[in-house]
């Protein structure tokens, strides 16, 4: 069942569904929406330069492992949200920091095609060694 529905100009472009022991965050994927679709190249070079860290967060000293926003903006830019030490007035007109966000869910793709890459790379690998030992 669908509880938040989010639209454009275009209809539908994301919806949060709910089911009995889950929820779903659906954001739009039709390949009609798409064009000049191709596949995604140097996947592995792209998830080399993510800087993936462990860091304790400031509020309550959690310790979590995850991304710098403006490093992980550099590599896969529409995974971050806002710039790097933007700022912004609040209702009582104090500057405060404007925080970035990250929506990690934009960095399967890129780690999905350097997965397939490195397999890849794998099959080929064991492949040639099947071939010398034979």
């Amino acid at each position: 069942q669908t509880h938040i529905g989010f639209e454009n100009l275009s209809g539908e472009i994301g919806r949060i569904d709910v089911s009995a022991f889950s929820v779903a965050y659906v954001t739009s994927s039709d390949y009609r929406l798409k064009t000049d679709i191709q596949p995604m190249q140097g996947s592995i070079d792209r998830v080399k330069a993510l800087n993936p860290v462990n860091f304790e967060w400031t509020g309550d000293g959690t310790r979590v492992d995850g991304f710098i926003a403006h490093e992980a903006q550099e590599v896969v830019p529409e995974a971050v949200s806002g710039e790097k030490d933007a700022t912004k007035t609040n209702k009582d007109g104090v500057e405060v920091p404007d925080y970035q966000g990250i929506d990690q869910s934009k960095l399967v793709p890129l780690l999905t095609s350097a997965l397939q890459e490195a397999l890849a790379k794998i099959d080929d690998l064991e492949l040639r060694m099947a071939n010398l030992e034979s």
